[in-house]
């Protein structure tokens, strides 16, 4: 199992927390949600909007090398850095992370899924 340290987040995780058990070949965004952490991901995790943008503070190399599209789609990212992910594609190897979730997204409303 991989493990995920996700940096405080004002609303999503204000303490922060350490994900033990992280399956490698899922999405960061996948792993978040279910471990309780409601990343936001408008376009239902489909590489269509940035909501679910994250940064990968460490680990990033052990990731699934981005796509066009993602790159793409980065491009529009709220506070946009050289370790940003959308986080429903990137795909989680075997090397434990470091991730910070924005405070911010380019999304007008919250769209509160399940």
């Amino acid at each position: 199992m991989t493990k995920i340290t996700v940096l405080p987040n004002e609303t999503l995780c204000p303490t922060g927390t350490i994900i033990h058990d992280a399956t490698p070949g899922q999405s960061i965004c996948r792993i978040l949600l279910d471990h309780d952490i409601d990343i936001e991901h408008a376009c239902e995790m489909s590489c269509a909007c940035t909501t679910c943008h994250v940064v990968v503070r460490e680990g990033g190399a052990s990731l699934n090398t981005p796509s066009e599209d993602e790159e793409d789609m980065l491009d529009k990212a709220w506070s946009l850095t050289a370790q940003s992910r959308l986080s429903c594609q990137a795909i989680v190897g075997t090397q434990d992370l470091v991730v910070e979730i924005p405070k911010y997204t380019i999304n007008l409303a919250r769209e509160h899924h399940s």
